[in-house]
């Protein structure tokens, strides 16, 4: 995967979710940030980096769309270009629950922005940012 910054949309799968979301017809959108959060969310073994950072990406845009502050997370470069349908509150807990198990131990994307020394990453504390922004609401 390829990264260039520690922000939702900084990295090369997040960008290519950002593509499909713009390709898919405005109805199917919604439908697919829900499988994006809900594939990391119920992942019971390792969860590869592609589908971590999908999740994170959905994460960011439910944000942007339910919670004060959460524009912030959506790179205008890199984020989806279509506009999305409305989104249904019913995503919160989900997005949170996709970040909790993206941070998790056994997590491709965090493995891969753990420092040597076990210490956390900018990609950690942004993330963390983002979840605190779902769960002001």
């Amino acid at each position: 995967m390829g990264f260039w910054d520690a922000g939702p949309f900084d990295n090369d799968d997040a960008a290519d979710f950002s593509g499909r979301l713009d390709d898919l017809p405005q109805e199917d959108r919604a439908a697919a940030i829900r499988e994006a959060l809900r594939e990391a969310a119920e992942c019971d073994g390792y969860l590869e980096g592609d589908v971590g950072a999908y999740a994170i990406a959905a994460a960011a845009l439910v944000a942007r769309e339910l919670s004060d502050g959460g524009a912030r997370f959506v790179a205008a470069a890199y984020g989806p270009k279509q506009p999305l349908p409305p989104l249904t509150p019913d995503l919160l807990p989900l997005a949170i629950a996709a970040i909790d198990r993206t941070m998790a131990d056994d997590s491709e994307l965090g493995d891969e922005w753990s420092g040597v020394d076990g210490s956390d990453s900018p990609w950690h504390a942004k993330t963390r940012e983002l979840r605190a922004v779902l769960t002001a609401d």
